[in-house]
């Protein structure tokens, strides 16, 4: 469906190019794609770049909407790869996770966005570690992915697609099998995570920041000016 309906349109409209690191893309196997996550269009170029499908979790309001609007969502996120994944809870969480390994262990390719969610401002935030998990309990290759440009042609907020081009580049596979066995250590998911995520700030150029991505938006979110101090009142020494 990507490539029937899509592709072409996107292809058309936004040249979308790997410009480095194709070759590291296995020819069959299961991989991890680790991605920078700038835009939502950033599920759409990587899969279509891809002479493999890949599969990206999507959150499950994706795939149960109403009415024909729901059914037309769900069809169209199927078409290009996505799964349902529910996250309200630690168990759904787990479960998202459990999803991934199935995904990586039946020989596909699973994307991932480290950071968990849509980076505000351009820059590289604090990868979660559910990316190093699934790593090792699959025991696949995490290969990092920058994508250039998907925030111009998506801007957050935007309804509308702005025509712009779409850059990839993919770096070499990382190896994480000298940690087997250890994908209950917590000190070890976050070495491998913070491995990752410099490898992305390698190939994507992006300032890093060490705090998550949601915890950023929730404080910006929260964020309002500074109401102004109230002027204690002084006694007034004129004579009356």
């Amino acid at each position: 469906m990507k490539h029937v309906l899509l592709g072409p349109i996107l292809r058309l409209f936004f040249q979308p190019k790997i410009i480095e690191g194709a070759e590291n893309i296995p020819k069959d196997g299961g991989a991890i794609l680790a991605s920078n996550h700038l835009a939502v269009s950033d599920s759409f170029f990587l899969p279509l770049l891809l002479s493999r499908r890949m599969t990206f979790p999507a959150k499950i309001e994706y795939f149960t909407g109403p009415g024909l609007k729901g059914k037309l969502q769900k069809w169209f996120f199927s078409g290009v790869g996505q799964v349902p994944i529910d996250r309200s809870s630690a168990s759904a969480a787990q479960g998202a996770l459990d999803t991934g390994v199935r995904i990586v262990r039946e020989g596909k390719l699973l994307g991932i966005y480290p950071e968990g969610t849509r980076s505000p401002d351009g820059r590289l935030y604090k990868g979660k570690v559910g990316v190093a998990w699934i790593a090792l309990e699959s025991g696949a290759p995490v290969i990092p992915v920058a994508m250039f440009g998907t925030d111009k042609a998506n801007p957050i907020g935007s309804r509308m697609w702005k025509p712009h081009p779409i850059r990839v580049k993919i770096g070499k596979p990382l190896d994480f099998s000298r940690y087997e066995g250890l994908s209950g250590d917590r000190f070890v998911l976050r070495s491998i995570t913070d491995e990752i995520m410099y490898s992305l700030m390698e190939l994507s150029g992006q300032e890093y920041v060490d705090v998550y991505a949601a915890k950023a938006k929730e404080d910006a979110t929260a964020k309002v000016p500074e109401q102004a101090k109230p002027i204690d009142r002084v006694p007034s020494t004129k004579a009356s």
